[in-house]
């Protein structure tokens, strides 16, 4: 009859609260961890904008003249190819992190949880605890409330003004949006997007929080077809902490038939996505660990075991074997470390230079009065490194009477067209078209060469 009563509750209860989520400002190991990773990602966020590399800054990815710079590297929409690469990478990467770790990218490294808890962060220091918010939002409005709610909504716009500067500092040069922000003289363009991003910032992270992360991002959705037994989930050892009532830190549990869950509800109270881990694994579950650290503050505190919630797997809550490195993992992993190999010799073997040979479509060829062929091109030269570099031009594989450039300047991520006629003595073709193969090679850097062809007509 008491579990017939116990069946009927969980059928009954929601597996979620409708009602606003008032998250408990929780410490404990994986806040540690998560706390540390958030300050290093948002610190690495706000300053490498103003990191110089060659006296440019280090990432700018400026979409107006559509030159993509990351340190030493320099991308054009020519080198489009490598964001399929990128996207691969990533796809097997989050394919592999999934299966063995479940949503750990959720709960430690997403900026939309490292944004929700900072803007909570704010919330707990100006509103108070979660208790204290709650009775705050029940009150009829005083100018204390409105007080303490201005000077929260002015911060949390301040923060997500900051988030979107910074964020367009990566597409646009940070000397020059923090220049014209100054003076008051921003585009239109610019304007916009800043106003749209500070918008979506505040919005996603103060008002919509754990929405976004249950109805909107497909993560949540998809992640399931990811999981197996083995999955490292947080999850509730309903074995050990059934059943669960509420008692004095001096009762004897088992003498009462009870198990080590206390009921405080803390692993409710800390939650981002508002969830009771105890009614067993459901997707808003975003893998933080704050019911973790509530969890065991409750267990020290009562003087029983750490770990009645934990990261663990349904094989090992059900007492089988755990299967660290299963067929699926493996296969994922060693995709993910061929891709990103693939993907590391592609961009150590990219050369920074582009050329194209377009011929002259007035005339195919023309012969002097003394025999001599001459067929003339346009040579398009593209400098895709960070620095001015001269360029020699050669020919491999025919010699021509009419030297060929040299020593052309061509300024850094900027093209030249180059006009080119090879003279060649007709009595040393035996063919009405020839192959012939241009040679562009940078003086400062030989290493960054290149080998275009072509063909060279006769009668």
């Amino acid at each position: 009859m008491k579990f017939d009563i116990q069946e009927e509750q969980l059928i009954i209860k929601p597996y979620k609260s409708q009602a606003s989520v008032y998250v408990r400002e929780q410490k404990g190991f994986y806040q540690k961890i998560r706390r540390y990773t958030n300050w290093l990602l948002m610190l690495t966020f706000i300053v490498m904008p103003f990191v110089q590399f060659n006296n440019q800054q280090a990432v700018l990815l400026n979409v107006v003249s559509q030159e993509f710079r990351i340190f030493s590297l320099t991308f054009w929409p020519q080198d489009f190819i490598l964001l399929a690469g990128i996207f691969m990478v990533a796809a097997f990467a989050l394919f592999f992190v999934t299966t063995w770790l479940g949503r750990v990218w959720c709960g430690y490294v997403c900026p939309q949880t490292v944004w929700t808890l900072a803007y909570v962060w704010v919330e707990h220091r100006i509103e108070g605890t979660r208790n204290k918010r709650m009775a705050l939002d029940r009150a009829p409005w005083t100018l204390s409330k409105v007080a303490k709610k201005t000077i929260k909504h002015l911060i949390w716009q301040l923060m997500s003004l900051l988030t979107a500067t910074t964020f367009i500092s990566y597409f646009i040069p940070v000397n020059e949006l923090y220049s014209t922000m100054l003076t008051f003289d921003w585009s239109g363009a610019v304007t916009f997007w800043v106003v749209f991003f500070a918008l979506a910032t505040y919005g996603n992270a103060g008002w919509m929080r754990e929405h976004v992360c249950i109805h909107l991002c497909p993560y949540s959705r998809f992640q399931s077809a990811m999981f197996d037994k083995n999955t490292l989930l947080v999850a509730y050892d309903a074995k050990r902490g059934e059943n669960r009532a509420p008692r004095k830190r001096k009762d004897d549990s088992k003498a009462l038939g009870l198990g080590d869950c206390v009921d405080c509800n803390l692993c409710v109270d800390v939650c981002p996505a508002g969830i009771d881990i105890r009614n067993g694994i459901q997707y808003e579950c975003i893998n933080c660990g704050l019911c973790i650290d509530a969890c065991d503050e409750t267990m020290d505190k009562f003087n029983y075991p750490r770990g009645l919630i934990s990261y663990t797997s349904e094989q090992k809550l059900a007492g089988k074997e755990v299967k660290c490195f299963n067929l699926k993992i493996v296969s994922y992993g060693a995709l993910t470390l061929l891709f990103t190999v693939l993907l590391g010799l592609w961009v150590s073997n990219r050369v920074p230079l582009e050329a194209n040979i377009i011929r002259d479509r007035n005339a195919l060829y023309r012969v002097n009065y003394e025999g001599i062929v001459e067929n003339t091109y346009t040579l398009k030269i593209l400098n895709k490194s960070q620095i001015p570099l001269h360029f020699d031009i050669d020919i491999i594989n025919i010699s021509s009477e009419i030297e060929l450039p040299k020593g052309i300047l061509i300024k850094a991520g900027m093209m030249q067209e180059v006009p080119i006629t090879l003279a060649i003595n007709g009595d040393l073709l035996d063919k009405k078209s020839t192959d012939v193969s241009f040679a562009i090679q940078s003086i400062e850097q030989p290493e960054i060469k290149l080998q275009k062809n072509t063909m060279f007509f006769r009668d």
